[in-house]
């Protein structure tokens, strides 16, 4: 039975499937594309259909996927090959503020902890892309502080433009501190050759800034026809009720063409409307912070928690606390928080780990070396844990949906025709569980997925492609399979008598 890391994930959160349209309109060298005809069948949740057809999100993860699937023939590829940059960046980063053999340790912790069996190395949602982009940020940090060097300081720049190209608002959050240091020792230095070397050293950093800035502008006004709207804004302004923010108010209730997609935007709204209350603000800060230490440390390393006083004592180590906790408030501002929200401060959480380790290993009993037990312990339980999630079954991280969904679009793929599949949801259907997501050029597709809405657009839809085999699938049936849509048979023999 095939085991994670060793298939290719089948895509079954919304956000999978949006950053799959950004890869595919990438990979054809595209940075969107056109508004289909019939595009009202294939409105779904993260995706923009007007005034382009193109993901909501920031283009850094659709370009990792884009990567993978021009030179490795796969989005899952570049999944992968994000993994491992972004744990060498923070490996080095790590050797900026630790000593080698305890950047090493951390670099295989972060390997084995979330490196090959997290989420974010088996499904195409995200996270080693703003990981690698915080961890460039305050490598050349503490390296420029130390001895002021060119390759640093575009280290520094790259850094800044791949957070602000992931996720922009932890990114700026979480580089305002690493900012306002290299600030304030810039403005403190009393050698004045060592501020001009700084000036001169950061040069790099500004023009690369300031490159990065008009291209995010193009990028915008070719997706949403204004520089300064994002795609994200057009997607919520069109779809959402649900604001991004706490402080906010909800927007006005769009016009929903289909009931699947209001029932999503409903549940969103549900999940802020909960934190309007203290109590429900406290319950879901609960949340938050379970999810979040769950993910990156787990309960093993709550017993590193111990040694934080004794870490914190050094003010390298009390600003790398401050900026987590800095970003840890503006993550609390957000209505919604996953893991990888936080991922920008991947690097920073695992080097207040490895230097909590590096306390407990001074710790004795009676001279028994219990913090080198200790030391030698957590990482062996890391370990154990990517071996026992390698020894989880596909279907323990994959819903059934997802991967019927695979199957049948394998089977229409390999038939050698093209086909068209009108889903039809029933009346108890769930909102996350989305069949309606397609290529970035639909009408060359092989398989084209679209939501059966009334006669009359049906039969439009139908006449648009009519080259097509045109099958319906009832998702919500016990087993969901293809049979050949009613209306179509009925308007291929209108055709034939008319002939």
């Amino acid at each position: 039975m095939a085991t994670w890391g060793t298939h290719i994930p089948q895509p079954s959160v919304h956000d999978e499937f949006s950053y799959l349209l950004a890869s595919d309109t990438f990979a054809h060298g595209r940075l969107t594309n056109p508004t289909h005809p019939m595009w009202t069948h294939f409105e779904s949740m993260h995706i923009i259909q007007r005034p382009s057809y193109a993901s909501k999100y920031p283009p850094a993860q659709g370009l990792i996927l884009a990567a993978g699937q021009v030179a490795g023939g796969h989005p899952v590829v570049g999944v992968w090959l994000s993994a491992g940059l972004a744990c060498a960046a923070i490996y080095w980063m790590l050797l900026a503020w630790v000593p080698p053999r305890w950047a090493l340790l951390g670099a295989l912790i972060v390997l084995a902890r979330i490196g090959i069996p997290s989420y974010w190395s088996q499904s195409y949602w995200g996270g080693w892309a703003a990981a690698l982009g915080g961890a460039l940020v305050f490598g050349a940090l503490r390296r420029l502080l130390r001895r002021p060097g060119l390759g640093d300081s575009l280290l520094l720049g790259v850094g800044l433009a791949v957070l602000a190209n992931s996720r922009p608002y932890e990114g700026l959050v979480l580089s305002l501190p690493a900012l306002a240091l290299l600030g304030a020792c810039l403005l403190r230095e009393r050698d004045s050759l060592k501020r001009i070397t700084l000036v001169r050293t950061l040069l790099p950093t500004g023009i690369l800034l300031a490159c990065t800035v008009p291209a995010m502008a193009f990028y915008n006004w070719r997706v949403t026809g204004s520089a300064v709207e994002f795609p994200y804004v057009v997607h919520e302004r069109t779809y959402a009720v649900k604001p991004f923010f706490l402080w906010q108010q909800p927007r006005p209730m769009p016009e929903y063409r289909h009931e699947v997609i209001r029932a999503f935007q409903m549940e969103e709204l549900e999940i802020y409307t909960r934190q309007q209350t203290f109590a429900g603000f406290l319950h879901e800060t609960r949340l938050k912070g379970k999810e979040l230490f769950g993910f990156y440390l787990g309960r093993p390393a709550a017993l590193l928690l111990v040694a934080l006083p004794w870490v914190l004592r050094n003010r390298w180590m009390g600003f790398v606390a401050l900026a987590c906790a800095i970003l840890g408030a503006g993550l609390l501002l957000e209505t919604h928080t996953f893991a990888h929200y936080a991922a920008p401060a991947t690097g920073l959480l695992f080097l207040l780990l490895v230097q909590s380790l590096r306390h407990i290993r001074l710790l004795r009993w009676r001279d028994f070396p219990v913090g080198r037990i200790v030391v030698w312990a957590f990482p062996l339980i890391c370990v154990y844990h990517l071996w026992s999630s390698f020894a989880l079954p596909i279907r323990g991280f994959e819903p059934s949906w997802a991967l019927r969904r695979g199957q049948l679009l394998a089977q229409l793929s390999q038939d050698g025709g093209r086909h068209l599949v009108i889903v039809r949801y029933g009346a108890r259907h769930v909102a996350h569980d989305e069949w309606v997501y397609n290529e970035a050029d639909i009408d060359r597709a092989r398989v084209v997925w679209a939501r059966e809405m009334d006669a009359v657009k049906n039969r439009e839809l139908l006449q648009y492609f009519g080259d097509r085999r045109v099958w319906l699938l009832e998702v919500d049936a016990d087993d969901p399979s293809l049979v050949p849509y009613p209306a179509f048979e009925t308007l291929a023999s209108s055709a034939l008598r008319t002939d």
